[in-house]
């Protein structure tokens, strides 16, 4: 008599071969996606041609693309079509393939990187004037509201909101943080200053006027507080990686992004922030250089090379970075400082 364990035996050999037949096909078993720049990015200002092969003699009927979500074409067949991109935000889209194949319905998933159409154009500055500043001010963030200059501070326990005359250095009026709070950008709408703090998820209002405070503001999926600038209306603000978010003027929600890319390649770390004529003017955390972005897509255009300006000023132990860029609306004409810098400085921006 056969035993019962060569009985399973023979009973798993005969069925295991027609379960792995029964297994259903995967649509990258069935299905190839192919499009322009899948390693090493895409001209953003440039179609997108792809299209879908089919493996081991399978059929296609149609397919349906779409961008994050977003449909944007479709073929019969799996015919290379031209999708325009040009309306998309530069960085990492997420390609979606719908295959319909034999009354079956298939998807294939790939990833794009959007680059920049054009090499950022280098500028370089020429000095036209130097005023005294704080070299205790650890600086975060800088704004121009009329001729007074407003600066947040940062570092635990030395966080800061201040008022002062640019010229001479002076502090009209100072309010500290709670010792919890690191302080980081700062800008100004509608007689109101808002502030960043650095890991606390929370952002501070204050009267413009008197610097009293007036509310707070949580993030959402940014994880952090580095910049904030505004165009008069909506509010943006950097995280520290490659993304400034767009802030709803009311509410302060996060509504959207933009991700900093040149024609090569992702510009992270993302700090204070101007905005000047249109354009975002983004100080890139420990780079002695300022990104010109274009608020749309976020196509850095022009980078702004300020290294040497750290050398002239005062050199002693917390000497840190440059950080902090104002605007007063004259052209080409920047005022910038750093962490800890004993001079604020008046710049002309010129090209190289």
């Amino acid at each position: 008599m056969m035993s019962f364990l060569k009985i399973f035996v023979l009973i798993l050999l005969v069925t295991a071969p027609a379960a792995c037949d029964d297994k259903e096909p995967t649509a990258k078993s069935l299905f190839k996606m192919e499009f322009d720049g899948a390693k090493k990015g895409h001209d953003g200002a440039m179609p997108l041609n792809i299209s879908v092969k089919a493996r081991k003699g399978n059929t296609i009927d149609s397919v349906s693309y779409a961008i994050d979500g977003n449909t944007v074409g479709q073929s019969i067949g799996g015919a290379q079509v031209s999708l325009d991109v040009s309306a998309l935000n530069l960085g990492k889209r997420e390609i979606t393939a719908t295959i319909h194949s034999e009354e079956k319905q298939y998807e294939l998933k790939g990833n794009l990187v959007l680059l920049a159409s054009e090499k950022p154009v280098l500028y370089t500055y020429e000095i036209l004037e130097s005023y005294p500043h704080d070299k205790m001010a650890y600086t975060q963030g800088l704004e121009f509201h009329n001729d007074t200059l407003y600066e947040s501070t940062g570092k635990y326990k030395k966080s800061s909101l201040r008022k002062t005359d640019y010229r001479t250095g002076e502090v009209f009026k100072s309010v500290s943080l709670s010792d919890g709070y690191f302080g980081e950008g700062l800008t100004i709408v509608n007689n109101k200053v808002y502030q960043l703090t650095w890991q606390e998820n929370t952002g501070l209002i204050y009267n413009l006027s008197t610097l009293e405070s007036t509310g707070s503001f949580v993030y959402g999926e940014s994880k952090e507080g580095w910049g904030l600038c505004n165009d008069g209306s909506k509010i943006f603000k950097s995280d520290g990686t490659e993304r400034i978010w767009t802030l709803n003027p009311e509410t302060l929600a996060e509504e959207s992004y933009i991700e900093l890319y040149t024609n090569t390649a992702k510009i992270p770390n993302v700090n204070e922030l101007e905005w000047v004529d249109g354009k975002i003017y983004a100080n890139i955390y420990q780079k002695d250089a300022i990104a010109v972005v274009n608020p749309k897509n976020g196509a850095v255009e022009k980078v702004i090379n300020l290294k040497g300006l750290k050398d002239k000023v005062t050199q002693h132990e917390e000497l840190d970075v440059l950080n902090g860029i104002a605007y007063k609306g004259e052209t080409n004409i920047l005022y910038v400082t750093g962490k800890n810098w004993d001079k604020l400085f008046k710049i002309r921006v010129v090209e190289k």
